[in-house]
């Protein structure tokens, strides 16, 4: 069976469905189908933010340029004015979808639940009548003429435009693959394979499984690179979402230091120490830092440092000791073991490459009426829902260019 449509969409993740909105809202006689490889479109959508679905950041309004890399990010920076957070968050409010902010800029629906948010997309889509073919999977893609060819498993379809939005390899049990750059490639375009990101670093250190299980408000430095939040120490990793913004720049044999006392300088720190030191001078040396870390964070803290013998008393730890303690309380110290897989990776770096997009419309500047939106181009944002706005803006952006 061969079916012919003005536009056919390669995914029906957030970049496709608002895609496809876009493009029947603004012509409501273009015919326009999804294909979608799952049974059901959305399936990622419902799992991010741990299914709250965390869909954009109000920090886009104005400051995006810092919270995305890849090729692509500087050609997005007028994308991102022109769809900002106030627009996107309006874009969903004429769809029915209340959302709120959080302290941080997180934005979510007033729900509270992903699948608010999908269902709006696939009533909208239902509503100005555009087919969603699931199940779906394209064994073949080419160009015939000014048509596409696309071929399933179950049917031939032909389209005069095509939208490759197939996503990137994160999150590979959701249905998350390299597809989308296969086709690219296949069209004459250069890529960068996807590498996992927004993901746990893997890391070595003698006092790491002592840690397993706390969680700490600390700076986390990278080389050139810091960031700072909530820390979680698991059996083999560092996680928590100032980790997953390191995770892009994280490679085996690297240091990552993590800083527990960030808002003091080190001779402050030093200092506080020193004046526990004739405070707790009785007390045995595992309780030196009382009211600053957690027990056992302490206690790992004064063992990198040289301090295992916790019999003594704090009164007769040296001044170096001391100091020692404190040096390491600003840097400790882990080495990055691996890099994690895409299993638990929330997206992905690498995709087309940037410079090979039209950063008006998002038309390939290779093949015409071959347009991307989405994971599949290389950009990646920071934890916060900066991937998911990307993923809605480039897919108005399309639908309104087709």
């Amino acid at each position: 069976m061969q079916r012919v449509f003005d536009v056919v969409i390669l995914g029906g993740g957030a970049a496709g469905l608002v895609c496809a909105i876009e493009a029947k809202r603004r012509r409501h006689d273009t015919t326009v189908a999804i294909i979608e490889k799952n049974e059901r479109v959305g399936k990622k959508l419902l799992a991010t933010g741990n299914g709250r679905c965390n869909l954009t950041n109000m920090l886009i309004n104005g400051n995006a340029r810092n919270c995305y890399v890849g090729t692509f990010s500087k050609q997005a920076e007028k994308l991102l004015q022109e769809i900002n957070a106030d627009a996107l968050r309006r874009y969903f409010y004429d769809l029915g979808l209340l959302t709120r902010a959080d302290s941080e800029g997180r934005c979510y629906p007033l729900s509270n639940q992903a699948s608010s948010v999908l269902d709006v997309l696939r009533f909208a889509c239902e509503r100005y009548g555009v087919e969603m073919l699931c199940g779906e999977l394209p064994h073949s893609v080419r160009k015939n003429g000014d048509c596409f060819q696309i071929k399933t498993e179950h049917a031939e379809y032909t389209a005069r435009k095509l939208v490759i939005a197939c996503g990137s390899k994160a999150a590979p049990k959701l249905g998350g693959s390299a597809g989308g750059l296969d086709i690219a490639r296949n069209f004459g375009h250069k890529i960068i394979p996807f590498s996992p990101a927004l993901c746990p670093v893997p890391v070595k250190s003698e006092v790491l499984r002592s840690l397993k299980g706390i969680r700490a408000k600390a700076a986390v430095r990278l080389g050139e690179h810091t960031e700072a939040g909530e820390i979680q120490f698991t059996e083999n990793a560092l996680s928590g979402i100032c980790v997953f913004n390191l995770s892009f720049f994280a490679r085996p044999n690297e240091m990552i230091f993590v800083d527990l006392l960030s808002d003091f300088p080190e001779e402050t720190v030093c200092n506080l120490i020193a004046e526990n030191k004739k405070r707790f001078a009785a007390l045995t040396a595992d309780n030196l830092l009382t009211g600053f870390l957690q027990k056992r964070l302490a206690q790992a803290v004064m063992k990198q440092a040289g301090v295992s013998n916790f019999s003594v008393n704090c009164g007769a730890l040296s001044s170096e000791q001391i100091k020692a303690i404190a040096r390491t309380v600003k840097r400790l110290p882990f080495t990055v073991s691996n890099v994690n897989g895409f299993e638990q990776a929330q997206c992905a770096t690498g995709g087309i490459l940037g410079n090979e997009i039209n950063e008006n419309t998002m038309e390939s500047k290779k093949v015409k009426n071959l347009y991307f939106c989405g994971e599949v181009i290389d950009i990646c944002g920071i934890c916060g829902g900066f991937n998911l706005h990307f993923a809605f803006a480039s897919g108005c952006r399309v639908g309104g260019s087709i």
